[in-house]
């Protein structure tokens, strides 16, 4: 092999060191390196200074993960000719010995050299992403497809990241497009079906993932996202038995773990459930998730002690993180005396959580607080007038706060005061009563109180994560419209279908146009004789005002809905309709349409309209 090639230095030498070089790439594409590193050592003995040969000695050196002998070969080159080519065997193997930034900067000193390069692009896009600086490397990967339209791996690339940017739309593109030139390709499959089940395409999801299953059967995460996608389908016994094969491949993952403890919950095995939960925290302490899920179980069996305090790990989950501003000061859960002192109360989950836990805010300002509550702009007009706000304040980028000297987050009071299941701050109302001067102007938007006025909302958020369980459509609602009774439309934003059925019937009042804000609903709500609602942020306005609410539940309800019950220690004037195993709102709502009857049936005919 090597040692045949001539190695007199005549005119052959570089027609020697040439069909050398081929021999050498060829056993570094084997893996033979220590061959590789021999040829390399008799090419540099026929010419030490022959800055191919160095090159070579590089990337055979970091396919042999000999990293620091690789940077000093590639660096030897660059230093008499910093050639492009040169400059990417140093950045690859920079990059591969976790010196990232360094090798970031060698690769830009590529790209500017030979800009046009849609490899160079590619190995910068990979080298930003191991920095966490996904922006930058979309940028690379885009570039790279620019330059070389055909390159799927790119667009998978691009598809990737978008995903983990939480921008599901331009990543589908991506997917679609790595998949018209690879193929088949089960990576692509996998991160496509993961897209189109967060935009709740679930049908499509499961074809996808189904046919990564069939390309990449012994993949653990192939079988844990083809878990996730049947679960999504409420498909939960088939989802078992996938998240079990995932764990079957790779024992004690964590996120499999959480995975198959989410569907154990579902089947309402919960000591299943927790159990699974604690391994998942044992097989990794960092995997966040996993505690916050185990806490909102203890919740929901009453667990509150332990709940409270599992919920305080959502500061290490970045999308619920993010939700809270960064704060100076310190944060305050209950230890330290307030009185005197200025404590910004912030919103740092949804709406309906902010009403739930504004509950709290008179309690701190009866320790001494000066509190300044920040939320959402909607919510500002209703809870300006709390009883103990100093100041309310929106929450927006840029708005200035006054000095302070703790911050809480109001999810976080629960905990500060130390809540358990027999202490519950539960006022029948607790808001401020609405303007009476709104409340008369929607009372004549209403007209004449003859008949029981019943709000109804219908859907949710579409972006919840377990919209698709919890919202309905108006037309599975239109099964109780047949009541002696006024419905009232409460519904923000009603989804296209149900905007359509919405206008086609005129036996709901729909004066959705002026509810411009909290306050406008709250004046409405108050118009109202009973409350009729799925679970959203009105059902907790609703409750918090102290009006008759029913609330729709899926079977496997949010936290703070419990068990097993039909009342609610939040809320004292609220009435909970609950799916049974069937998880399906049809017997539901025909409950609900009995209970009306019934009700109607026991009201005085003069009493009709005048509440519950």
């Amino acid at each position: 092999m090597a040692n045949k090639i001539r190695t007199k230095k005549d005119g052959r030498q570089p027609h020697a060191i040439a069909v050398l070089h081929a021999v050498i790439i060829q056993h570094i594409l084997a893996g033979r390196f220590l061959d590789a590193h021999l040829g390399c050592q008799q090419a540099l003995a026929m010419d030490p200074e022959n800055l191919e040969t160095m090159n070579l000695m590089a990337v055979a050196h970091t396919e042999a993960r000999q990293f620091d002998h690789a940077v000093e070969w590639a660096s030897r080159a660059i230093r008499k000719d910093p050639k492009p080519q040169y400059l990417t065997t140093l950045g690859t193997a920079l990059a591969k010995s976790g010196r990232i930034d360094e090798a970031i900067k060698v690769f830009d000193k590529a790209v500017g050299l030979k800009p046009g390069d849609a490899t160079l692009w590619w190995r910068m896009g990979d080298a930003l992403i191991e920095a966490g600086r996904s922006p930058e490397a979309l940028l690379c990967f885009q570039h790279t497809l620019a330059l070389d339209p055909r390159n799927g791996n790119a667009a998978c690339k691009a598809g990737f990241i978008l995903h983990g940017l939480g921008r599901f739309e331009e990543a589908l593109v991506f997917f679609n497009k790595s998949l018209e030139l690879l193929a088949d390709h089960a990576f692509t499959l996998q991160m496509r079906s993961l897209v189109l089940k967060e935009m709740k395409r679930f049908e499509e999801a499961l074809a996808d993932s189904q046919r990564a299953t069939e390309l990449d059967p012994a993949n653990a995460d192939v079988c844990n996202n083809h878990g996730g996608v049947l679960h999504a389908l409420g498909r939960r016994d088939e989802a078992l038995i996938w998240y079990e094969r995932s764990l079957r491949i790779k024992p004690d993952q964590a996120r499999p773990l959480t995975n198959k403890a989410a569907v154990l919950t579902e089947l309402y095995r919960f000591d299943e459930a927790e159990a699974t939960y604690e391994r998942a925290i044992m097989a990794d302490p960092n995997y966040a998730e996993a505690t916050w899920n185990l806490a909102l179980l203890q919740m929901l069996r009453g667990d509150f002690e332990a709940g409270w305090r599992g919920r305080e790990v959502r500061w290490r989950i970045p999308v619920l993180a993010e939700a809270y501003p960064k704060f100076s000061g310190p944060m305050w859960l209950g230890e330290e005396s307030v009185a005197g002192k200025t404590v910004i109360v912030c919103q740092d989950e949804g709406l309906g959580d902010t009403i739930q836990f504004a509950r709290y805010v008179p309690l701190l300002a009866s320790r001494g607080a000066r509190v300044i509550l920040v939320v959402d702009p909607p919510l500002c007009p209703l809870l300006s007038r709390l009883q103990g706000v100093s100041l309310c304040l929106p929450k927006l980028p840029g708005t200035a706060l006054p000095p302070f000297d703790f911050h809480v987050p109001i999810d976080s009071l629960p905990l500060a005061f130390r809540t358990t299941y027999d202490n519950v701050p539960a006022s029948e109302s607790y808001l401020p009563p609405p303007d009476a001067g709104q409340v008369r102007t929607w009372e004549s938007r209403l007209g004449p109180h003859e008949r029981l006025r019943v709000g109804l909302v219908w859907s949710g958020n579409p972006k919840h994560r377990n919209d698709h369980n919890r919202s309905i459509s108006l037309r599975a609602m239109s099964r109780i419209l047949d009541i002696d009774a006024t419905f009232v439309s409460l519904q923000n934003n009603p989804r296209p279908q149900d905007a359509d059925f919405l206008r086609e019937r005129g036996d709901i009042v729909d004066l959705s146009q002026h509810m411009t804000d909290f306050t406008e609903t709250a004046a409405l709500v108050s118009c109202l004789d009973l409350v009729l609602t799925v679970d959203t942020s009105v059902a907790h306005l609703a409750a918090a005002l102290g009006r008759p609410t029913w609330i729709l539940l899926p079977h496997t309800p949010d936290f703070r809905w419990l068990l097993h019950r039909d009342d609610n220690p939040w809320y004292p004037t609220v009435r909970l309709f609950r799916q049974t195993q069937t998880r399906e709102y049809d017997s539901i709502l025909d409950r609900v349409r009995t209970e009306l009857t019934a009700l109607l049936c026991h009201l005085p005919k003069a009493d009709s309209g005048r509440g519950l």
